[in-house]
C-alpha cells in the first residue's frame, strides 16, 4: 500500500513539475502581441480603407457604362479617305519610320507598282466638338502617306448621313487635325479634364475599328505622360504625353474618343502597342489638355501658335556612361541636359545656360526632351512658364517667357538639323588641309540630316558654295535659307568632296 502511495506521489510531483516548466518557459519567451493580421470589427487593424469603412470583401457598387456610351456614340464619326491612282516619276512617298515596336492605326493598305501608285482607300475615326461641324481627328488619318493630305475626306455620322469634309488645319507634331462639315445642330462632346485623371480610372474608347460600325470598349487608365516616339514618323519636333489605357482598340480607332464615365472627352485615341503588328493590350490617347489648345489655335488662326523656350537639348536616355563622358555630360542625368541656349530666347533671358539640367516644367517632372516639349505645348508665345533646373548641385526655379520660333533667330542649328555639330579645331583643319569646317558628330533618326545619306564624321566646309568655318557661321547661313541648301564637305581618311542636298522647309 505504501508503495502505491509513493508511486502516486512521484507521478503527481512529476506532472506538476512538467506543467510548471511549460508555463514558465512560455512566460520567459513570450513576445509582444503583433498587430499584423489582427482584426477590428471584421477588418484588419491599420488597414488602408479602400472601401470607406466597408467590411473587406464586400462587393463593390456596380459600374454603369451605358450613359457615357450613349452620350458619346452620336458624336463620334467615321472618316474615310481616298487617294486616286497616280503615275509616279520619282520615289513614292512613304511613311517615315515604318514598322517598329509601336504602330499606329493607319499603315499602308495597298502595294505599289513600279511606275503607278494605285488608288488607296483608308478609314479612321473623328470626334465632333461643336454643333456647327468642327471635328478633331489624327493627322495620320487624313494623311496621303507622305507629307500631304488625302485628296478626298468623307465623314459619316452615327445616323448614317455622309458629308464631304474640309481640312481646317493640322499639326503633325502632336498628330492632330481639324476638319469641318457643313451643317448645324450636330451632336458633339464636351471637353473633360485630362489633368486630374487617375491610374485605375475607368474609361471608354469609341470609334470605328476595322471598318465596323461604332464600337465601344472599356478599360482603365494604366499610365499617364507616356512618350513612345511614334510622332517622329511625321515630325522633327514631336509632342507626346499619352494617356495609356487597356481599352481594346484596333486599326480604325485612330482619331476616336476616349471618354470618362460622365461622357466627357479626355483624349483622342492615336496609337497602339503592336510588337507583332496587332493590338497587344495597350493603347495611347492624346490628352484633351493638349487637344484643346491645338484645336483652338487651328480654328482661330489655321496653324498652331507654339511657344519656344529657346534651347536645344542633348538626348541622354539611351547613352552609355562612356558616351556621356565623351560629350562632357554628367553620368546619371535625371532631367533634360541643355546643349545650347539661344541668346535671344526666353530661357537665356531667365538665366538658363548650356550645361544646366532642366528637371521640371510647370512643376511637372521631365526626364526627356519630348516630355519637356509636351509640357510647353499648351502655352502660347508670351506666356510665362516656371522652369526648374539644376546647376552645380543646386536647384533653381525661374519663369521663362516663351517666344515665337521666328523670333528665336539663333536657335541652335544642331537641334534644327537633327544632329550634334561642333566647330572643327584649327589644328585639325590644318592637318586636313582645309580652312575650317563643322563636324557632324552624330545624326538623329528622323531629323533633316537623317533624311540624307550623310554619315557621322562628315565635315561641312561650305553651304551653297559659301565657306563655313564654325557652327555659328553655319547657323547664320542656313538661317537665311528657306528652300533647298547644298552642304559640301569631306570625310577624314577619304578622298574627294561629298555633297548632300537639304530641304530646309521640311
Amino acid at each position: 500500500m505504501n508503495q502505491i502511495k509513493q508511486i502516486l506521489l512521484v507521478a503527481g510531483v512529476s506532472a506538476v513539475t512538467a506543467v510548471g516548466s511549460v508555463w514558465g518557459y512560455n512566460k520567459l519567451t513570450a513576445r509582444p502581441e503583433s498587430s499584423i493580421g489582427t482584426t477590428q470589427n471584421g477588418a484588419p487593424a491599420n488597414y488602408a480603407g479602400f472601401f470607406d469603412g466597408k467590411v473587406t470583401g464586400a462587393p463593390a457598387e456596380g459600374i454603369d457604362f451605358t450613359r457615357a456610351a450613349n452620350a458619346t456614340v452620336p458624336a463620334v464619326v467615321h472618316i474615310k479617305t481616298r487617294i486616286p491612282a497616280k503615275r509616279q516619276t520619282n520615289d513614292v512617298p512613304r511613311r517615315r519610320g515604318g514598322g517598329g515596336f509601336f504602330d499606329d492605326f493607319f499603315d499602308d493598305l495597298m502595294g505599289y507598282g513600279p511606275n503607278v501608285q494605285p488608288e488607296q482607300r483608308a478609314s479612321g475615326s473623328g470626334v465632333l466638338i461643336s454643333e456647327d461641324g468642327y471635328i478633331v481627328t489624327n493627322n495620320h488619318v487624313i494623311s496621303n502617306g507622305g507629307e500631304g493630305v488625302a485628296d478626298e475626306i468623307n465623314v459619316t455620322l452615327a445616323n448614317r448621313k455622309s458629308y464631304k469634309a474640309k481640312l481646317i488645319g493640322r499639326d503633325p507634331s502632336s498628330d492632330l487635325a481639324v476638319l469641318k462639315i457643313d451643317g448645324n445642330k450636330f451632336p458633339f462632346l464636351l471637353y473633360g479634364n485630362s489633368n486630374n485623371i487617375q491610374l485605375g480610372q475607368w474609361v471608354l474608347a469609341v470609334g470605328y475599328p476595322l471598318s465596323l460600325e461604332t464600337t465601344v470598349t472599356a478599360g482603365i487608365v494604366s499610365a499617364t505622360g507616356r512618350s513612345i516616339n511614334i510622332n517622329r514618323r511625321q515630325s522633327d519636333s514631336p509632342v507626346e504625353s499619352f494617356i495609356q489605357t487597356d481599352a481594346a482598340v484596333n486599326q480604325g480607332n485612330s482619331g476616336g474618343a476616349l471618354v470618362n464615365l460622365n461622357g466627357e472627352l479626355i483624349g483622342i485615341n492615336s496609337a497602339i502597342l503592336a510588337p507583332n503588328g496587332t493590338y497587344a493590350g495597350y493603347s495611347f490617347a492624346i490628352p484633351v489638355a493638349i487637344v484643346k489648345k491645338i484645336v483652338d489655335d487651328i480654328v482661330r488662326t489655321g496653324s498652331v501658335q507654339r511657344g519656344y523656350l529657346g534651347i536645344s537639348y542633348q538626348p541622354t536616355e539611351n547613352l552609355s556612361e562612356e558616351a556621356l563622358k565623351e560629350l562632357g555630360i554628367p553620368a546619371n542625368v535625371d532631367g533634360v541636359y541643355v546643349a545650347d541656349v539661344s541668346p535671344d530666347g526666353g530661357a537665356y533671358a531667365a538665366g538658363i545656360r548650356k550645361g544646366d539640367i532642366i528637371t521640371k516644367v510647370n512643376e511637372q517632372v521631365v526626364t526627356s526632351g519630348i516630355q519637356m516639349t509636351a509640357q510647353t505645348v499648351s502655352y502660347r508665345p508670351g506666356d510665362r512658364v516656371p522652369i526648374t533646373y539644376r546647376r552645380g548641385g543646386k536647384e533653381y526655379t525661374v519663369d521663362v517667357v516663351l517666344k515665337k520660333k521666328t523670333d528665336v533667330t539663333t536657335v541652335n542649328i544642331g537641334s534644327r538639323l537633327g544632329g550634334e555639330l561642333v566647330t572643327l579645331e584649327k589644328a585639325k583643319a590644318r592637318e586636313l588641309g582645309i580652312a575650317g569646317g563643322v563636324v557632324v558628330r552624330s545624326i538623329s533618326e528622323g531629323g533633316l540630316l537623317g533624311r540624307t545619306r550623310m554619315q557621322p564624321g562628315f565635315i561641312i566646309t561650305s553651304v551653297n558654295g559659301q565657306a563655313v568655318s564654325s557652327v555659328e557661321q553655319l547657323n547664320t547661313l542656313l538661317g537665311r535659307i528657306t528652300g533647298s541648301a547644298r552642304l559640301e564637305g569631306i570625310y577624314e581618311g577619304y578622298e574627294g568632296t561629298y555633297t548632300y542636298p537639304l530641304n530646309m522647309q521640311q
